[in-house]
């Protein structure tokens, strides 16, 4: 007679979860990390001013907002809006950033994935941005407050 040996669970599963759980922390660091240098880098070789509620904010609001609704949805971009802007409501920043968000979002998810399509979402944000107005209210225009309200942010930190 012989002996039948258990069935044992092959060693492999373990592994494969580990390596699920790492892929499923670094996936969103990665992403997260990709787009805010392309974001930043952007924002800070534009050579425009006002990295706080002039252009370049609005541009950086803009940009970070079509890459996410471009590459994820436009729903994450309005829970993110809601959680970050939603300080402060009525606060005429908050209310650019949330109007840019928002803009940014619709030119994102406007323009179709594929290989150079993050290219193509800068490029259309870039125009909006150059034509953008102080306290536009067309839905359809990027929007910053008057000169007097700019911060000139460090490079470092916009």
């Amino acid at each position: 007679m012989s002996k039948i040996s258990p069935i044992k669970k092959p060693k492999q599963s373990k592994l494969i979860t580990w390596r699920f759980w790492i892929l499923i922390v670094l996936l969103p660091c990665v992403y997260s990390a990709s787009l805010l240098f392309f974001v930043y880098t952007n924002v800070w070789n534009s050579g425009l001013q006002g990295g706080g509620n002039g252009p370049a904010d609005a541009y950086r609001h803009s940009l970070s907002s079509a890459l996410v609704a471009h590459t994820l949805s436009p729903k994450v971009v309005n829970l993110v809006t809601e959680i970050m802007e939603n300080q402060g409501a009525d606060d005429a920043s908050h209310v650019m950033d949330r109007h840019n968000n928002r803009l940014g979002a619709k030119i994102g998810a406007s323009i179709p994935l594929s290989w150079h399509s993050v290219e193509k979402v800068n490029q259309a944000v870039r125009r909006q941005i150059d034509n953008g107005k102080i306290n536009a209210t067309d839905p359809n225009q990027i929007r910053f407050l008057p000169k007097d309200y700019w911060q000139e942010k460090d490079r470092d930190f916009y």
